[in-house]
């Protein structure tokens, strides 16, 4: 059985970062969580809260570690990080 690994991404609509880091998830078959601060502001703060004053998006999460934003992401999967995700 697969183990569903739980990715959060904080996101805008108007966000070139976040379409591309959800483009790359999408291509490496990781499901994740998307939560777009535009809609609900609480999600900005609690966005904030968790990544620890950081106020760009994207900001990426699996689990309670914090990856980062779009250039951590691209950094990870180009060191192969991202397969332990898809496992």
């Amino acid at each position: 059985m697969k183990t569903v690994h739980k990715i959060d991404i904080y996101t805008s609509s108007l966000c070139g970062f976040c379409y591309k880091a959800k483009s790359l998830l999408k291509r490496k078959n990781i499901l994740f969580n998307e939560i777009n601060i535009d809609i609900d502001h609480e999600k900005k703060k609690e966005m904030i809260n968790r990544s620890k004053g950081k106020t760009s998006v994207p900001q990426i999460f699996f689990g309670n570690y914090h990856l980062g934003g779009c250039d951590d992401l691209y950094e990870l999967e180009q060191k192969n990080g991202l397969e332990i995700l898809n496992k």
